[in-house]
């Protein structure tokens, strides 16, 4: 059994569209505090968080919009992340769109570091993520994270400065299938591990999850888990703004959440981008709340019949 804690993040400041703000509340509506304490872990849900207003310099990049509230929740949510690692077994973050990560992750990675634990970082998305400030062109910061959270330059000034950075060799992407040209070259030199869709199609999901989960339990480290809406395929999952056919399917999906549920390596989560105004009668919300009971324990033959 773990103890749990819930913390939402209704960002929508870091996305083209609106409706990320409905994420962790539809999160709820699907279940997720029952289907968990199911399972038989202990839940605690801190409702949703609010960002910490924040005087900022703007940028010179004409594209960015929305700043100040990102650096509001950037604060917030890694005080709230620190605070939750610390405190319970287990920080389950709700999003809202994946500029939380710019919060999240520098906070679990702080509380990593005091513990004498490398972070690792799983990042299960469409997309890279690995914009600055400059080279975004849509000036859409959930398009920034991981670039600040690796320590890339091109935040100082702006951003919440890093105590600690997650060291870019210690970071496995999976699902990838829309990338910047900017971010193909960063990529292209760059230690990250990056597994694209088309990588997946060869070789499957599991040596290369098998492989990144061997490394961090030889380090012994913190396992920090993201997992966006878009990585999955459409189909099966269309609440989220930023569709890319060619996604994950059902059982991909299940089979990873199966394999770091058996790895016992995971250490915090967070479920980004949903977007419920985009949502069919809540498929997604509930899909995302069955990968988490997957994460959590949940085994393919406990898996309860859908409604019809």
């Amino acid at each position: 059994m773990l103890k749990c804690s819930l913390l939402g993040a209704p960002t929508q400041d870091g996305a083209s569209q609106q409706g990320c703000l409905m994420g962790p509340d539809a999160f709820r509506t699907a279940g997720i505090v029952q289907t968990l304490q199911e399972l038989g872990h202990e839940v605690t849900d801190l409702g949703n968080l609010k960002p910490n207003p924040m005087p900022i310099t703007p940028h010179n990049n004409p594209a960015i919009h929305d700043l100040d509230g990102i650096v509001g929740w950037a604060h917030a949510l890694s005080e709230a992340a620190f605070d939750m690692a610390r405190s319970s077994d287990l920080p389950i973050f709700l999003g809202g769109d994946h500029s939380m990560s710019i919060g999240t992750v520098p906070g679990i990675t702080k509380y990593s570091a005091e513990q004498g634990r490398p972070q690792f970082v799983l990042w299960l998305d469409a997309h890279p993520d690995i914009h600055t400030l400059a080279t975004t062109s849509s000036g859409n910061l959930h398009g920034t994270p991981v670039a600040y959270f690796t320590g890339r330059e091109g935040f100082q000034g702006h951003y919440p400065d890093l105590s600690h950075a997650v060291d870019p060799q210690n970071m496995c992407m999976m699902g990838i299938r829309s990338i910047d040209p900017e971010e193909r070259e960063f990529l292209s030199q760059s230690p990250i591990t990056v597994h694209d869709m088309r990588s997946i199609d060869e070789n499957g999901v599991v040596v290369p999850l098998r492989s990144f989960l061997g490394k961090v339990a030889k380090a012994k480290g913190a396992l920090h888990v993201s997992l966006d809406v878009d990585f999955l395929d459409p189909s099966i999952a269309p609440a989220v703004g930023t569709t890319v056919p060619g996604g994950a399917t059902f059982r991909e999906a299940h089979l990873i959440m199966e394999m770091l549920c058996d790895s016992g390596l995971m250490t915090s989560l967070e479920m980004v981008e949903l977007n419920p105004f985009l949502d069919e009668r809540g498929r997604t919300a509930q899909l995302m709340t069955d990968l988490c009971a997957s994460l959590l324990g949940r085994k393919v033959l406990d898996r309860p019949t859908n409604r019809m």
